[in-house]
């Protein structure tokens, strides 16, 4: 017999995009190119990053991950992530961009209380226990802690972000999937307390990605000091949930940049 999936609310789409620069192509403009180039990248990079955008895009430079900029898209729909992600490839910059990564999710918080708490109380995907979920749902939803999960914003004086994909394992014994939910929803507990130790120091955002791509999750580590990214990753691979169910892609490391920063860093501008 199948396992209980917990229950989730989901908010905006998120795209992650890892590119390198074409540093001969660059090299080989003419004054008059890249006087353009400059101009119209300035232009694109604020109009994604305008706050009258619904959503927000935000630019890194990398630190090692074998490329050099990570752009973060975060959109109301999917239709208005692929107009954005198209807007960059019809770009003047999108010729010198090579995309050596992306990752497409939508921030998702899980409801493992609720679900386990439902199951007690009535039978799964009966009308009492859709009730009970339905009305558990919305009270998450209306709440500033999950409001913040499901609708990020960039957070004020950190610099530093760190984004991971990662999967739960689903090899025996340990198979995360044929857990019952009442011991997933302790697992996740115990990770989440060892998370909340770093609330002040980190700003996390869970984005969900089954069916979307081929890791299970994203995590995006906002922080003022990247030595605080290592501390709570350290923390938390302790937590039986990760030390027996979590698989792990590749990390990437970066460095916010303004629109303005980000022409002058990598345009010469």
């Amino acid at each position: 017999m199948s396992q209980l999936p917990p229950a989730t609310l989901e908010g905006w789409y998120a795209l992650h995009q890892v590119f390198a620069l074409d540093w001969a192509g660059l090299h080989g403009l003419d004054a008059t190119a890249r006087t353009r180039l400059v101009a119209e990248t300035r232009g694109l990079l604020g109009e994604l990053a305008s706050p009258d955008v619904p959503g927000w895009s935000a630019f890194y430079q990398l630190v090692g991950g074998g490329a050099d900029t990570l752009f973060i898209h975060f959109r109301e729909t999917p239709d208005a992530l692929a107009d954005a992600q198209l807007r960059i490839r019809r770009s003047a910059l999108g010729p010198f961009l090579r995309i050596e990564y992306d990752y497409t999710s939508v921030t998702e918080a899980g409801l493992y209380q609720p679900t386990a708490e439902a199951a007690r109380q009535a039978e799964p995907y009966s009308p009492e226990f859709n009730r009970i979920i339905e009305e558990a749902a919305a009270a998450e939803r209306a709440t500033p802690h999950v409001q913040s999960r499901l609708y990020p914003k960039i957070p004020e004086g950190m610099r530093y972000v760190s984004f991971y994909p990662m999967s739960k394992r689903r090899v025996h014994p340990d198979n995360w999937y044929t857990l019952p939910v009442d011991e997933r929803n302790r697992l996740m507990r115990e990770h989440g307390l060892t998370g909340r130790r770093f609330g002040k120091k980190i700003y996390q955002v869970i984005t969900g990605s089954v069916g979307l791509d081929d890791w299970e999750w994203g995590v995006t580590l906002f922080a003022h000091d990247l030595l605080d990214v290592k501390r709570v990753v350290t923390d938390m691979r302790f937590d039986e949930a990760s030390s027996r169910f979590g698989e792990f892609g590749s990390f990437y490391v970066g460095i916010l940049l303004s629109p303005e920063e980000w022409v002058e860093k990598f345009l010469g501008a």
